[in-house]
């Protein structure tokens, strides 16, 4: 059965945050909802659907931005309370809008996420977690990362209290009251947690209508979880030790999940899992008899989507998607038929009530307009007084930063509340800019005079018409740091511009690992001087992503990473007065040795350096890089082939007597052109990335080699794995 879905815009609200739309149950089945929503201006909205228009049921007045909105209630009972948290305060209302309850807690910083259970409520802010039970305090967690959202297993059904933590450092943190029971290791960043099933799983016998059995469900302890780099997953979470369940990869290369909920829209009698994810892409999985998840639906909005929910919203017994997307809209995927079909000759005739909607939508355009016209000439009066004033508009902006392990690229995402003109990109440190298939923008790029003012990049991206959502991807190179810079103009008036910084770090392309290979040749890099854990822990943030802002709780941490392009891996070991680092790729070794020495330096303080040098890590490296190096040269020799062999094809007519190898270069043709697009200076990157080692091997022995650097360009040009081995060892 395909599923097909109606669109249905209902309102606009103010920007919004992850998981601040839910809604109200309804008193009877399939009967029409409320939707109840939270936005950055710090109001509360609820609305329901009257003759097709959406009407206010309550909206409160403006106040701090709401950063999560839950629903709550007495447990086993319709949980039709609204919750909102803003800044550190929880305040409560009834469905008609009326506050019951201002709770200010003792959190120092802002609420990210919160999790409400009958009287308990669960919260977060950055590191912090807190467990209130009847707004008294019970239960404190330090995290070592960022907690990206919190949950607790359903209490009525478990007997006990099992919350929860994402954190950014991919792990899920199972608590007991204050302590970690134990930590779950997941494939990447978690940003959203859901009771599968909306209840950890169902315990009750369920009916499926496609095989026309009985399955039996869960035991309320499944969980499931969304990366920010677009995987999806069901956990068990038991009392000893977790059970992974099914993970579904992201290999459409779509964006991050930030909403999960289950609803059944496909009416089989099971529910469904309904995804939003951060490119605006919402996914609907039901599940084969197996109980894997199938991909039965899915549709691009243009912007990121905040919130999801299933419900009835727009009529009476069609059920529907409802989304709330980043600049406040709430749609809804209807399964109610918007078009009529009419007969052959006749009129496709449309209601009364459709004729109503677009008579009123006229003439608030009118009115609009005429507002608009009105206010403009007003603003052209006032500014051509002398006691002019203009008020620079603001407008907020969603952007993300991250690392992409597939290609070792990085993604900057740029969300914009209203339609962008320009993106300006300035950089002051060598990168490539990557084509991007989703981005439709025009780019240009300006001249750069890089040794008079450090100005590697300069490059303008000229959106089309309602684009709210820019994606660029790049790609920079290890040992050379600086900051990349964005300014985005928006089409509003008066013009105005906001910058929006990001730090390309010294190890750039390393990302945080849970575990390495212990038995690889190491090198090592030890320092050891007066300085502080928290002055060393700085020093390791600057120099590599994924590192949380505060020093770690203990008196010595350690860190695991892995390169994204070269699979090396690195140790971090340090604690007050000493640092060890060790990786098997040398360059990795020297970068942070001279980055150390430098920052060490600017504080005044002396550091003593040693090394220990592993001769065999390099050949190691170089046979790591042999077959993306190999790959690269055998595409480039097989690019250079395609012209040649099309003109020979259009001058003989016919190509039989070509070797087989000659015809799959001609079939895969466009393929291979393609691909070979998509990697500038991929073979440079290559070149340069030996050539370092090369240099950074004899560095180490005091030897400067940089004139033989002519001779080793002339191996890889005629590239042979022991050719280039031998010469790494004479030299």
């Amino acid at each position: 059965m395909d599923l097909i879905l109606n669109r249905m815009d209902y309102l606009q609200v103010g920007v919004t945050s992850q998981k601040t739309m839910k809604l109200i149950p309804a008193s009877r089945h399939r009967a029409t909802q409320k939707v109840v929503i939270g936005d950055h201006d710090g109001v509360v909205m609820c609305f329901g659907m009257k003759k097709g228009e959406a009407a206010a049921v309550f909206k409160t007045l403006p106040g701090p931005k709401i950063a999560r909105l839950e629903l709550g209630g007495v447990i086993n009972t319709p949980q039709e309370k609204i919750f909102i948290a803003a800044a550190s305060e929880i305040r409560g209302f009834t469905k008609r809008g009326k506050q019951f309850l201002s709770f200010e807690t003792n959190l120092t910083e802002s609420i990210k996420a919160m999790h409400i259970s009958g009287s308990d409520l669960f919260l977060s802010a950055s590191y912090i977690y807190n467990h209130y039970c009847d707004c008294k305090d019970q239960h404190y967690y330090l995290s070592g990362d960022k907690i990206n959202d919190v949950i607790c297993l359903p209490v009525e059904r478990l007997s006990r209290i099992t919350p929860v933590l994402a954190c950014q450092d991919r792990v899920l943190r199972v608590l007991q009251g204050s302590d970690v029971m134990y930590a779950v290791e997941v494939p990447g960043p978690p940003t959203v947690l859901a009771l599968h099933n909306g209840n950890g799983g169902n315990q009750d016998f369920i009916f499926h209508k496609s095989t026309m059995c009985f399955n039996i469900g869960d035991s309320g302890e499944d969980l499931l979880f969304g990366t920010s780099d677009g995987k999806l997953a069901l956990i068990q979470i038991t009392t000893s030790k977790p059970v992974r369940k099914w993970e579904i990869q992201n290999e459409k290369k779509r964006g991050g999940i930030l909403c999960i909920d289950s609803f059944d829209i496909v009416g089989d009698g099971v529910k469904d899992l309904l995804v939003g994810r951060d490119d605006g892409m919402v996914e609907v999985y039901s599940f084969d008899n197996a109980n894997e998840p199938v991909l039965r639906f899915d549709q691009m909005l243009s912007e990121s989507v905040t919130s999801i929910q299933g419900g009835c919203v727009g009529k009476d017994s069609y059920d529907e998607i409802v989304v709330s997307t980043y600049s406040g809209w709430v749609t809804g995927l209807t399964t109610e038929p918007i078009h009529k079909e009419s007969g052959p000759g006749e009129e496709l005739k449309i209601n009364q009530e459709m004729q109503n909607k677009i008579s009123s939508l006229r003439n608030e355009l009118e009115h609009l307009q005429y507002k608009v016209l009105q206010e403009r000439e007003n603003y052209q009066q006032s500014s051509q007084s002398s006691k002019a004033k203009s008020a620079v508009p603001s407008f907020g902006i969603n952007d993300k930063f991250t690392l992409n392990k597939d290609d070792a690229s990085y993604s900057l995402i740029l969300e914009v509340q209203t339609a962008i003109d320009n993106v300006l990109i300035q950089s002051d440190v060598p990168i490539d800019l990557l084509d991007v298939d989703k981005n439709s923008a025009v780019v240009s790029f300006s001249s750069c005079d890089s040794e008079s003012n450090d100005n590697f990049l300069l490059a303008t991206y000229r959106c089309q018409a309602d684009t709210t959502r820019l994606e660029l991807k790049i790609r920079s190179i290890e040992g050379q740091y600086g900051t990349l810079q964005a300014y985005v103009t928006p089409r509003i008036q008066p013009k105005t511009c906001q910058v929006r910084q990001y730090h390309i770090k010294p190890l750039s392309l390393h990302q945080r690992t849970h575990f390495i290979d212990h038995d690889r040749p190491m090198n090592t890099l030890t320092l050891t001087g007066q300085f502080s854990f928290a002055e060393v822990h700085s020093w390791v943030v600057f120099c590599l992503p994924e590192v949380p802002e505060k020093p770690p709780a203990g008196e010595c941490v350690t860190f695991y990473f892995q390169n994204t392009f070269l699979d090396t891996q690195l140790e971090s070991t340090y604690r007050k007065g000493e640092g060890v680092f060790k990786s098997d790729n040398i360059s990795t070794i020297s970068i942070l040795k001279d980055v150390l020495s430098k920052e060490a330096t600017k504080r005044k303080i002396n550091l003593n350096i040693s090394y220990e040098i592993n001769e065999v890590s390099v050949k190691h490296t170089l046979k790591l890089i042999h077959p993306k190096l190999e790959y690269q040269l055998l595409l480039a020799k097989k690019v250079q082939l395609i012209d040649a062999l099309k003109e020979l094809q259009i001058h003989e007519g016919n190509t039989n007597f070509l070797i087989p190898e000659y015809h799959c270069i001609l079939e895969e043709a466009d393929h291979l052109q393609e691909e070979y697009k998509k990697q500038p200076a991929h073979l440079e990157r290559l070149y340069g990335m030996i050539t370092d080692l090369f240099i950074d091997k004899f560095k180490f022995k005091g030897t400067n080699v940089k004139t033989k650097v002519p001779l080793l360009l002339e191996i890889l040009d005629s590239y042979d794995q022991n050719a280039l081995i031998s010469f790494f060892d004479a030299a």
